[in-house]
């Protein structure tokens, strides 16, 4: 099985970004543990701060792996392109989120992405991630 993890934008600063709301870790560190405890899975990372290059690199995979694994960031309130990406690949996505964005701003509490995924997962931190790989299990 191989899934990839995409982040977005502003998510290369995990561990030092509003620590009160994304955690201290930073997601090169979460990884190994990750890889560790699924090595029956090929997990690889990709994180880009631009959308056309998130979108190229879901359609670069798209069409191969078993399950794509999303955190795209700001993007997910905003991004109609990412929308019908998700929705032209054959590969399930799940959408990711380290906060539970429901209890944030009004304007978080949209997603234009989240009826192209096949679900959706926010509020366990880090652990969000690990739930996605598990929902990709079943």
């Amino acid at each position: 099985m191989k899934i990839l993890i995409i982040n977005g934008p502003n998510l290369n600063l995990l561990g030092t970004r509003e620590p009160g709301i994304y955690g201290s870790s930073s997601f090169d560190s979460y990884l190994p543990e990750l890889q560790k405890r699924y090595p029956e899975i090929e997990i690889s990372y990709y994180q880009s701060n631009v959308e056309g290059e998130l979108i190229n690199k879901m359609q670069e995979v798209g069409f191969s792996y078993d399950g794509i694994i999303l955190n795209a960031g700001a993007y997910t309130h905003t991004s109609i392109a990412l929308h019908d990406c998700i929705r032209s690949l054959t590969t399930p996505v799940i959408e990711v989120h380290i906060s539970n964005v429901h209890q944030r701003e009004p304007f978080r509490h949209k997603s234009m992405i989240s009826s192209a995924c096949k679900g959706v997962i926010c509020g366990f931190g880090l652990d969000s991630y690990r739930l996605a790989v598990e929902a990709f299990l079943v």
